[in-house]
């Protein structure tokens, strides 16, 4: 379980303290599915990085399953098994799909389980597991490809921040579809995802909105998506891909 107690974070801009985010608490229980959105600029991604351990919170605690991960870094967080997949993925020249695998997986992992981890996320393993992760590839392509990477480093918290981002509809329609995979997958995993589309949304156990840096809104698919369809947030909260 991930527990987030009293978490700040403050930006200094032209030599003002700016709050990103204010004193936020929330849990993420073992296996769900959690979205959280809410109005852009209001802290979501921010939050996904401190969780990550990209960004350093200002104050307040994180802790993984009871253990205070708050002073660990990315790396040490890693190893304990947290993931973050960046809105447009890294691209690496001269590195090929296999080679990002095995190292994502921390083993010589065989063509065989490469191609496994590939066909999870709707690719054809012989057209892409010898390709360069380099400009050759779509967002969609990139995007699936950091899936797989997710999926072979058998990780307990994947953290997504606005997985939608730069990707077409034919692109969308799969990330839904791994996304739901995920959810019913039997490895014990937790997913956040940070989104405004409300396709995602609606496959969440737990909906967490996120304004002005603070927590909202927080509860269950049923009971919180209907409150912010066709509310002032709508328009930035759930877009919908045509």
């Amino acid at each position: 379980m991930l527990e987030l107690k009293n978490i700040t974070f403050n930006a200094n801009e032209s030599g003002e303290n700016i709050g990103i985010i204010r004193d936020i608490s929330l849990k993420a229980d073992d296996n769900k599915f959690i979205v959280i959105t809410g109005p852009n600029g209001g802290g979501k991604s921010t939050l996904a990085k401190i969780i990550a351990g990209i960004v350093k919170n200002s104050s307040g605690s994180i802790f993984l399953d009871g253990v205070d991960i708050t002073d660990k870094s990315i790396t040490e967080r890693a190893r304990m098994g947290i993931g973050f997949a960046f809105q447009q993925p890294v691209r690496f020249k001269g590195l090929t799909v296999i080679d990002l695998l095995r190292i994502a997986a921390g083993k010589e992992l065989s063509h065989s389980e490469a191609c496994d981890y590939l066909s999870e996320v709707g690719l054809c393993a012989k057209d892409y597991i010898n390709r360069e992760v380099n400009a050759s590839l779509s967002g969609g392509e990139l995007k699936r490809i950091e899936i797989a990477t997710v999926l072979a480093r058998n990780i307990k918290l994947a953290v997504f921040d606005e997985p939608e981002a730069g990707i077409d509809l034919w692109s969308f329609n799969n990330l839904i579809r791994i996304f739901e995979n995920m959810r019913k997958s039997d490895k014990k995993r937790t997913i956040i995802v940070i989104s405004h589309q409300e396709r995602i949304l609606n496959i969440a156990d737990e909906i967490v909105v996120i304004a002005d840096g603070k927590v909202i809104k927080q509860g269950s698919k049923d009971e919180i998506l209907p409150t912010i369809i066709g509310t002032q947030y709508s328009s930035d909260v759930c877009p919908r891909m045509a």
